[in-house]
C-alpha cells in the first residue's frame, strides 16, 4: 500500500520510508490505522508549510513597512521638519 501511495504522489519519499520503517517494525496493527497515520502527519506537514507561509508573508510586510517608514523619516528630515522624536528634550513638540 505504501508503494501506491509513493507511485501516485500521495506521499512523498521521506515520508514513505519514514512509515515503511515503521510498518516493517509492526507499529501499525492494519491497513486502515496506516491510513490514518497517513492523513494526520499529511494534515500536519500542510499546517505547519501554512503557518510557516504566513509567518514569512507577515515578516516581509513588516520589512516594507520598516523601509517605507524610514523613507519618510529621511524625506521630512531632508525638507526641514523636525519631528517629536529629534526634537531636544526640554523642547515642547511644535503643534500645527
Amino acid at each position: 500500500m505504501l508503494k501506491k501511495y509513493r507511485d501516485s504522489k500521495k506521499i512523498d519519499r521521506h515520508l514513505y520510508r519514514e512509515l515503511y520503517l515503521k510498518v516493517k517494525g509492526n507499529v501499525y496493527k492494519n491497513k486502515r490505522v496506516l491510513m490514518e497515520a497517513i492523513h494526520k502527519q499529511k494534515a500536519d506537514r500542510i499546517r505547519e508549510k501554512a503557518l510557516a507561509d504566513q509567518f514569512e508573508a507577515r515578516r516581509a510586510k513588516n520589512k516594507a513597512m520598516r523601509e517605507r517608514k524610514l523613507a519618510r523619516r529621511e524625506e521630512r528630515l531632508a525638507a526641514g521638519i523636525v519631528g517629536v522624536t529629534d526634537a531636544p528634550k526640554g523642547a515642547a513638540p511644535a503643534k500645527a
